[in-house]
């Protein structure tokens, strides 16, 4: 049996690389963003498939079969991770956003596919006010086209991810298969900071690459901001700053306000926290270094989402730290690879 796999809204490749280490054959990666695309041409050490630039409106009304030469419900497993930024609890205004419709789509492609199985991952958020109606459409819709569904939040750092990141992972399993469907048990095995960039040296002080470890360089605070890196120690944040450091728009309690972890140093032996699309900025969450006089690294951010040491990025800073932020941790992805996997063997081994 070939565990065939579509691999859609790809992104960087996160969870295409844990899909792979489980054992997938990976027929085609496909994404609107033309330097994720680069970033999985530049990783030909990991990625031997096709991947393509495009939309996924670009990819229904029969071309997607069309492209990987497969009849509908051939396919073992479609996967994907539709934009979430939507959803996002962090996100601020209307809860109107137009890609808040691609998760929609997401839904339109399983129909057209009618794949074993699927997997869906997206925040936390979609199970709550701005997306619990768009989780709800998805199911029912495809609950009527014969799949089986489950929605759990999971916790990267249950399953050996250094990094607290809580995500809606969604997988379906087609009626004809058997419901056979079981979530992966958490790992022993919990990864801290230290044991995951404790070893790296510190970049360079004139903010370019170390000559051995690229994308590992620092960034250029502010006099403030340095001023703010030197009165925490790790774990502590901005309830630790002395009024006179603060943002004009944290002399509010962050009890009210939120925000407890912005202008933080991460801990040692703790996990790191979320690794956002802006984690790159020491004024966005807590993404300063344990003890040295920085932001994190972007190859830091990579290791903490699990890529290896060696994945290449395409584009600038800015764009670099959006496709790690925004990757299903790899570790991760394995994991949720192998238990669908693991299901089918079920299935089989139950005769239906």
């Amino acid at each position: 049996m070939k565990y065939t796999c579509i691999d859609s809204f790809c992104g960087a490749g996160g969870l295409c690389l844990g899909l792979e280490r489980a054992g997938f054959d990976v027929l085609l990666s496909f994404d609107i963003d033309p330097l994720c695309i680069e970033s999985f041409k530049r990783n030909g050490k990991y990625f031997r498939h096709p991947a393509l630039a495009a939309d996924i409106q670009d990819m229904l009304g029969g071309k997607l079969l069309e492209l990987c030469g497969l009849k509908r419900g051939e396919l073992f497993l479609l996967s994907g991770g539709p934009p979430c930024q939507g959803f996002s609890v962090q996100r601020r205004g209307s809860d109107i956003d137009e890609r808040n419709a691609l998760v929609l789509k997401y839904g339109q492609l399983i129909d057209e596919l009618y794949p074993m199985y699927f997997v869906m991952e997206n925040v936390s958020g979609l199970g709550g006010k701005r997306g619990k109606s768009i989780l709800d459409e998805l199911v029912e819709s495809v609950g009527k086209l014969g799949y089986y569904i489950h929605v759990r939040t999971l916790d990267a750092q249950d399953y050996g991810v250094p990094q607290r990141r809580r995500r809606y992972i969604i997988v379906g399993e087609r009626k004809d298969l058997g419901e056979h469907y079981e979530y992966p048990a958490p790992s022993a095995e919990r990864r801290t900071v230290r044991d995951t960039i404790g070893s790296l040296p510190p970049p360079p002080e004139d903010g370019s690459d170390h000559p051995d470890i690229p994308l590992h360089r620092r960034d250029r605070l502010s006099e403030l901001n340095l001023r703010r890196l030197a009165a925490l120690k790790e774990g502590q944040g901005r309830d630790n700053l002395p009024s006179e450091l603060l943002a004009p728009c944290h002399h509010r309690d962050s009890s009210l306000i939120g925000y407890r972890k912005v202008y933080g140093r991460m801990a040692w032996d703790e996990v790191a926290p979320t690794i956002t699309a802006k984690f790159d900025s020491f004024t966005r969450g807590q993404f300063g270094h344990p003890e040295q006089m920085r932001s994190i690294s972007l190859r830091e951010g990579a290791l903490l989402q699990t890529f290896p040491m060696d994945f290449d990025f395409a584009g600038n800073k800015v764009d670099i730290a959006r496709q790690i932020g925004n990757a299903v941790p790899p570790v991760l992805a394995e994991a949720i690879g192998r238990s669908i996997i693991a299901c089918f063997e079920r299935s089989e081994a139950s005769g239906v």
